[in-house]
């Protein structure tokens, strides 16, 4: 009954908790860096430890939920790929997750490879989310203002 009443974008937050806590379980099982990040999303997006914790617990059961815009798209995969890094082994599962999801969330085929490595390399060399977010603005053709496109022109 409480999923009823859940905000849309509690939803979306959760939904992006799972879809985390599958790719942390590719690999078999979810390390202790890899719930801390968990956790710092959640937090960053308003959840307490113990609703992230409760999230993955109950992972498998959810469902996609698709941002509204660009914007959200690119910060969700960008949290996908810095998940898959923070155990400090890039598993070849763990990237064709992303790949994955990548499409899923709307991004063209034809660059979703290309986007997860640029992500990887700018996570690795420490650069900052906006940019690497401004620099693949460029590289994906969607605007600064990241409007609602519901998947056009990605």
């Amino acid at each position: 009954m409480f999923g009823f009443f859940e905000s849309e974008q509690n939803k979306k937050v959760r939904s992006h908790i799972q879809n985390l806590a599958s790719l942390a379980r590719v690999d078999g099982h979810i390390d202790e860096r890899e719930m801390n990040f968990l956790v710092t999303v959640g937090k960053k997006n308003g959840l307490s430890a113990n609703d992230v914790r409760g999230v993955v617990a109950n992972a498998s059961q959810g469902t996609l939920t698709i941002p509204d815009n660009d914007s959200e798209r690119f910060d969700q995969i960008f949290d996908l790929v810095d998940m898959m890094l923070a155990d400090g082994v890039v598993d070849d599962n763990e990237m064709d997750f992303c790949i994955d999801m990548a499409g899923k969330l709307g991004f063209r085929k034809a660059i979703v490879g290309v986007l997860v490595r640029k992500i990887s390399i700018g996570v690795r060399d420490g650069l900052p989310r906006e940019q690497i977010k401004e620099e693949s603005q460029a590289f994906l053709n969607f605007p600064a203002s990241a409007q609602p496109s519901h998947g056009q022109g990605l």
